[in-house]
């Protein structure tokens, strides 16, 4: 192996520990005091880095919190595809993939609705942004499979019909008025209004 590229792997293995201690540091912050209550400074002082080293990786706590989240939501959705493959019924099927996403976006209420927010209003050119809205579409794609297993559901049905979904369960989440439902609430309501949506 040349010098150059044995610095060029110090380099990016460097880079990558930074990102990892300020992924733990902005995650165990935000979960304690909640998106709002966090500085940047607060950040990069747990990160052991400075400031702006850190707005080197995020330029804002909104970024931040993405590259926090996005992970968290991408186990949640594959959770639930797995969850979904098991069970035949298209509602129930539905509902298991929503479910994780659901439980997700409840851990810490606040920043769960701060991510939805940065996911729909930030700039979807940015990495993080760019990722959240892959991971939606991730989701309604799953959603539309499962939608696809009854036959009175044309395809292009199925992509409109979870693009829906996607949307019922995002204003769910989102609604003030839901702040203090459970994941269970937030689930049967998301549930009411799919199965209202479904062929007959």
């Amino acid at each position: 192996m040349s010098v150059a590229s044995q610095s060029v792997g110090r380099r990016e293995r460097n880079k990558q520990e930074k990102l990892d201690r300020i992924v733990a540091a902005a995650s165990e912050l935000f979960a304690e005091h909640g998106v709002d209550e966090v500085t940047t400074q607060q950040i990069a002082d747990k990160a052991d880095i400075g400031t702006g080293t850190l707005f080197l990786y995020a330029k804002t706590k909104g970024e931040l919190l993405l590259l926090v989240q996005n992970a968290k939501y991408v186990e949640a959705l594959e959770q639930g595809r797995a969850d979904a493959e098991a069970i035949p019924g298209v509602l129930d099927a539905v509902l298991a993939i929503v479910r994780p996403i659901v439980e997700c976006n409840r851990i810490q209420i606040d920043n769960g609705r701060t991510y939805l927010r940065e996911m729909v209003f930030g700039d979807p050119e940015e990495p993080r942004h760019g990722a959240a809205l892959a991971i939606v579409a991730q989701t309604e794609e799953a959603v539309a499979a499962v939608l696809r297993r009854d036959e009175r559901v044309a395809e292009g049905d199925a992509a409109t019909l979870a693009h829906i979904v996607s949307a019922v369960m995002f204003l769910s989440m989102a609604a003030g008025v839901n702040i203090a439902l459970s994941v269970e609430e937030i689930v049967q309501d998301i549930r009411r209004q799919v199965d209202v949506l479904l062929p007959r």
